[in-house]
């Protein structure tokens, strides 16, 4: 008999139904799984035959043909192992041919019968309610991130009998449900508050341009003058994320299998902070099943890559369409996916091989030689797409000896939130800030005074600026015009953001 069970199979962070046919024939014992079939989907036979047995099921000893359509695309990952095991039962006439009709179901099965979690629930539960499907079965330990999704009614279940009973209605189960208001409560404080930073002022307003507006930062400086402590101090003052942004977020984070024991929802900005010697992939993205990397898994939140120069230069080039675009496209012979990555990118650099290149204190011993080729491996280009490039010096001892550094984190937070505010108003979305302003935008929204364009004009001049770089000053002097809630752009906005980009004229010229 034929039997058919839908669940739901994923491209990237997109999904699709999968019709799952099974067939129980006459004939000599054997099983075959047909339709692309991933590794782990063909060692399901033998997961799916024993968890039949061991939850008191009888496996039919004849000739199963299972069908996963479309047949066309590769099927990846333990998740059919539940729908399978459905299917085997209706197709032998052990339960009703129709008894998971209108559902679509998802889960891995332990060899005793249990159903284990697995990856990608929500993005998986998101594309079955877009194709029509808005009641799933699926593992209790991905109940909570299925449920996020408000069109969808979720049934969460430990192991197949427990499915079973409930499909045939001898067991009730109450649809799973999440308070999103409370879980997006649930964001903690930042480990590391900006007054813990000593000294540092400039830097310390450069952030906070940065974080108001979305905008990229380059931090150079010898080791210890406390720029990793800085970009660490950075999600203490990002805006919350709202709901639709920690969707995004989390849809990522359970695709790549990274959600932590029992979290539902991310509701913290990611930070990411990849050492130098992650190979291109790592941070794009890819392999044989393409998953997100670390750009990605920074969407919505804080790329750091300390030692910039270090990493591969591939590596650094692959940067240039995420920081343009937001969205990471990785391209394979079975298809090609694409994953969001609208995320902020600090880069923390040394000016010189030894670290020691214009400091006070202790004498650098590189040649220019080598000051020009560690600087060079930060191409122009992808230093244009950089807004903020800020020079961090050493502290005094001073400094060091500060109580305390300067306004704690929740001050500036504030400051941020209410420029943040200013963009969504004049953008109309959520996700607007002035980082992301295309050229239609800018001519509409960056409306400079008369003084603050003549300025313009002389510094666009002298310092041969890029036209590139001409509109990113300009979002820029928007943002800090928006700290100081001005309408227009003045002369000290304007100044303020061409200072932001004198580094590449002082070290990459």
């Amino acid at each position: 008999m034929l039997s058919t069970v839908h669940s739901v199979a994923l491209s990237g962070i997109e999904g699709y139904i999968v019709k799952v046919e099974v067939d129980v024939a006459g004939g000599l014992p054997g099983w075959e799984i047909v339709g692309l079939p991933g590794g782990a989907v063909r060692e399901s036979k033998d997961r799916v035959r024993a968890a039949i047995r061991n939850a008191g099921y009888e496996f039919p000893a004849r000739k199963i043909t299972v069908n996963l359509a479309p047949a066309d695309i590769k099927k990846e990952g333990p998740s059919y192992d539940l729908p399978i095991a459905l299917g085997v039962l209706a197709g032998s006439e052990q339960v009703p041919p129709d008894l998971g009709a209108g559902y679509v179901v998802l889960g891995e099965l332990s060899l005793d019968g249990g159903v284990r979690g697995v990856h990608g629930v929500l993005p998986a539960v998101l594309a079955a309610v877009q194709a029509g499907f808005h009641r799933v079965v699926v593992p209790e330990a991905n109940a909570g991130e299925a449920a996020l999704v408000e069109e969808a009614t979720v049934y969460p279940v430990r192991d197949i009998g427990q499915m079973i009973r409930f499909l045939m209605g001898a067991e009730d189960i109450a649809p799973y449900r999440v308070d999103v208001e409370a879980l997006l409560g649930t964001a903690r404080e930042a480990d590391i508050d900006f007054a813990e930073v000593k000294g540092q002022a400039v830097v310390k307003r450069a952030l906070e341009v940065a974080a108001a507006g979305g905008h990229n930062v380059l931090m150079l400086g010898s080791p210890g003058a406390g720029k990793t402590l800085l970009a660490r101090c950075l999600p203490g003052i990002l805006p919350d994320m709202d709901f639709a942004e920690a969707l995004e977020v989390t849809k990522l984070y359970s695709l790549a299998g990274m959600l932590e024991p029992g979290q539902t929802l991310v509701t913290r900005r990611p930070f990411r902070a990849p050492h130098h010697t992650a190979s291109t992939v790592a941070l794009v993205g890819g392999g044989r099943t393409p998953r997100p990397g670390e750009i990605s898994l920074a969407h919505q939140g804080v790329l750091f890559l300390d030692e910039f120069p270090e990493f591969r230069r591939d590596a650094l080039e692959a940067l240039r369409q995420p920081l343009e675009d937001g969205m990471v496209t990785v391209s394979r012979i079975a298809g090609t996916c694409a994953f969001p990555a609208r995320i902020m990118l600090v880069a923390a650099m040394n000016p010189c091989p030894c670290g020691y290149f214009g400091d006070v204190v202790k004498e650098c011993h590189c040649t220019p030689h080598q000051i020009q080729r560690y600087i060079g491996r930060v191409s122009g280009p992808l230093l244009d797409r950089i807004d903020i490039q800020i020079e961090v010096p050493r502290p005094s001892f001073e400094q060091l000896g500060e109580g305390i550094g300067g306004p704690e984190s929740p001050s500036v937070k504030e400051r941020v939130e209410a420029a943040r505010r200013r963009q969504r108003e004049r953008f109309g979305n959520a996700a607007g800030c002035n980082a992301r302003m295309n050229g239609r935008e800018v001519r509409k929204h960056c409306r400079l005074t008369r003084e603050a364009k003549g300025l313009f004009q002389q510094a666009f001049r002298a310092l041969e600026l890029s036209a590139r770089a001409h509109s990113r000053i300009l979002k820029v002097a928007r943002t800090i015009a928006d700290l100081e809630g001005a309408e227009m752009i003045e002369a000290q906005h304007i100044a303020e953001a061409v200072q932001y980009r004198s580094l590449d004229r002082k070290y990459w010229r």
